[in-house]
């Protein structure tokens, strides 16, 4: 299958990579060329030089970029990738978007008779790597089926949510537990170290009864204890993430007031941390207030 990829982040390049060795036809365009050119080194890619040239023929276009924003700037800006779209062709966006941008940019690309999925992924950067990725999809499940074989390189769990926007609405609303969770268990280990707990053995309790989770189990023994904060999933944007989490409760009329909370706390942490840092970083400003360093 001819395939197209725009977005060579942390997670994006792993993932374009398997869908070169899994045998399609790839073609793919970032912003900085060096990740094209770098991708194109190990594989049979081909380096377009704009998004237009990149979709050209393309049966399935994915775009793996930080916010829906950008993703409708390269779909239809100068050499945006809707201007050589074929009707039949699919965009897939694994972005981890906006449910409203994400039916703007569907409803637009329909004019055209160019089917739209929201894609967006969970598992990072190793998870893209392993092709073990859960990629969660809003859309038609015809057109979802007509673009399996393409998801099938990099995602191990393929789910239909609902309608457009549905997964980008679910993940946003993950990645609010993912910032609740990562916060409270900062919270808890400060504590737990003020009491006398080093936050090793802290963790060690936590991971063994009912206050476990995917932040106490893997990134901050991995991330924090270590002190290493490895960029793989930046700050920036997990709050963006829940700022999206927060809109979608608000919209619906649902009480969110741990999401409301944590968008609160963790714009915070992005105001005063940086858009570099990974969100892990964002327990430096629990620290900072309790003069207590997370490490073991």
């Amino acid at each position: 299958m001819k395939v197209a990829f725009l977005g060579l982040g942390a997670i994006g390049f792993p993932m374009a990579r398997r869908i070169a060795e899994a045998g399609h036809e790839l073609s793919v365009w970032n912003r900085s060329p060096e990740k094209s050119a770098g991708l194109a080194s190990k594989t049979s890619a081909r380096v377009a030089a704009t998004p237009a040239d990149a979709a050209s023929g393309a049966s399935v276009v994915i775009t793996c970029l930080p916010t829906s924003d950008e993703v409708e700037a390269v779909a239809f800006g100068p050499d945006g990738l809707a201007s050589t779209l074929a009707s039949g062709a699919i965009l897939v966006d694994c972005t981890s978007g906006d449910p409203h941008e994400s039916r703007s940019i569907a409803n637009r690309l329909a004019e055209q008779g160019v089917d739209f999925l929201d894609a967006p992924v969970s598992g990072g950067v190793v998870g893209a790597e392993a092709g073990r990725l859960t990629v969660m999809c809003g859309g038609d499940a015809v057109v979802l089926e007509r673009a399996r074989p393409v998801l099938q390189a990099f995602g191990a769990k393929i789910i239909l949510c609902g309608p457009t926007g549905a997964g980008h609405a679910i993940k946003a609303l993950s990645n609010a537990l993912l910032a609740i969770h990562l916060w409270s268990t900062g919270e808890a280990l400060v504590a737990a170290a003020k009491a006398g707990v080093a936050p090793a053995i802290a963790l060690d309790v936590i991971n063994g009864s009912a206050g476990r989770s995917n932040s106490s189990e893997n990134l901050i023994p991995q991330r924090v204890l270590t002190r290493e904060f490895p960029s793989t999933f930046r700050l920036a944007l997990l709050d963006k993430d829940v700022r999206i989490a927060e809109s979608i409760a608000r919209e619906s009329g649902t009480p969110a007031e741990f999401i409301e909370l944590a968008h609160k706390l963790f714009e915070w942490a992005h105001a005063e941390l940086g858009d570099e840092v990974d969100h892990t970083a964002a327990l430096r400003i629990i620290e900072r207030q309790a003069g207590v360093v997370i490490e073991g």
